[in-house]
Formats: C-alpha cells, sequence, structure tokens
C-alpha cells in the first residue's frame, strides 16, 4: 500500500515513539524508513478519568508522541511525522496493561482464561500541521488454561512486557483460540489502518492520483 507514497515517505524524517520490538518488527515488513526513539513519558495517566479504555489507550498515545515530537522540534532536523502508540487489554470491564510482577501476570491471564476480551490500541500521528487519532479493536478467545500452563508460560519471561500478558506472535499464541479483527493490532500496531492515514497524509506527494 506505502509504495505509492514510497518517494514521499523516504524524503520524511519519520519517528516510532516506542521501543517495542514487535511494532519494530510490523512496521519494518512495509518497508517503512523511520527511526525508533521512545517515549520518555510517565505513563501516569487514570483509567477512571475516561468514559471508555480506547479514549484512555488513545490519550496515552498521544502524551507518548507529543513528548518525543517537542523533545526532537529542537533538532537541526525536525520531525516530519511522530508516531505513538498504547495498547489494552480489557476482560469484563477491566483494563490491563502489562503485569508488574509474575503474580500480576498469572492473576492477568487466570483472568483472560476461557474468556473473550477485546484489544484496544490507540495511535497518534503528530505531523507540523495536523494531528491523526484513532484507535483499532480485535476481539480475542482464550482457550481454557490450566494453573500449570499458565506458570510455565510465565516461566519463559514473554508475558512480562505485554499488555494483557501474552504475545500472540510468540508462545502465547498456542492459548488463543481465534480472534476477530486485525492480528496485527493484538501485536500492539494496526498495521492496515496506519497505512492507511499514512497513504492519506502523503498521497500527493507521493506521485498518485
Amino acid at each position: 500500500m506505502l509504495q505509492v507514497v514510497k518517494s514521499a515517505l523516504d524524503a520524511k524524517r519519520i519517528i516510532l515513539a516506542s521501543g517495542s520490538p514487535r511494532r519494530k518488527d510490523i512496521l519494518n515488513q512495509v518497508g517503512l524508513k523511520y527511526e525508533v526513539l521512545p517515549s520518555t513519558f510517565e505513563e501516569n495517566l487514570n483509567p477512571n478519568d475516561y468514559s471508555h479504555p480506547y479514549e484512555f489507550a488513545t490519550d496515552t498515545a498521544y502524551h507518548k508522541a507529543r513528548e518525543v515530537f517537542n523533545r526532537t522540534s529542537r533538532d537541526e532536523i525536525k520531525p516530519d511525522l511522530v508516531i505513538g502508540m498504547d495498547t489494552v487489554v480489557v476482560c469484563d470491564g477491566k483494563m490491563f496493561g502489562k503485569p508488574r510482577d509474575t503474580n500480576d501476570a498469572f492473576k492477568m491471564l487466570k483472568k483472560l482464561s476461557g474468556t473473550s476480551h477485546e484489544v484496544y490500541t490507540g495511535v497518534v500521528c503528530l505531523a507540523p500541521d495536523r494531528v491523526i487519532k484513532f484507535h483499532e479493536r480485535t476481539e480475542v478467545v482464550m482457550a481454557k488454561v490450566a494453573d500449570e500452563i499458565i506458570e510455565g508460560y510465565i516461566k519463559t519471561g514473554e508475558p512480562m512486557d505485554k499488555a494483557g500478558g501474552y504475545g500472540i506472535q510468540g508462545l502465547g499464541g498456542s492459548l488463543i483460540e481465534k480472534i476477530d479483527g486485525d492480528y496485527y493490532n493484538v501485536m500492539g500496531l494496526p498495521l492496515h489502518r496506519l497505512c492507511v492515514h499514512m497513504l492519506n497524509l502523503y498521497h500527493s506527494e507521493g506521485g498518485g492520483k
């Protein structure tokens, strides 16, 4: 999709305001030229201040992107686009981010086991003259998993840096029965929606009609 605006994108300074290896892997798949500069925004927003989890995720993404945009705006080559993201998992109205420790990871996975839950990723793209905000929702069904399997999975270390305590692209994929929606969204980056917005943003510069 982005090939039609490749020349325009290659001339831009695009920054991913995240150090997530999964997000980098996804962007690398589409050949996007970008740099990684993790945000230093302290993620201390109160989820109770928001009427819906996606609003919390999107606002967190905005603050991540804004911190990086402001920091790099003093550079000799200023950013053309800063992309911030935040992902949360929601089950029965309860929101889960990354587990604090192994006990927290066990509680999360125990809660998600045998249930249908939602994964929301909020995305904010900051350009000098505009702000693009959107979110993506994917429904995920996790199999009923025995405690010993949960404990064994936690011992691998994979759950510890992931919203909801599992990685669908890794060992955690064996726990998932099915999904409805964007697979990449569960990994933390709704690829199709992001590409659509970037295409619309730079289409006139890429020679498209």
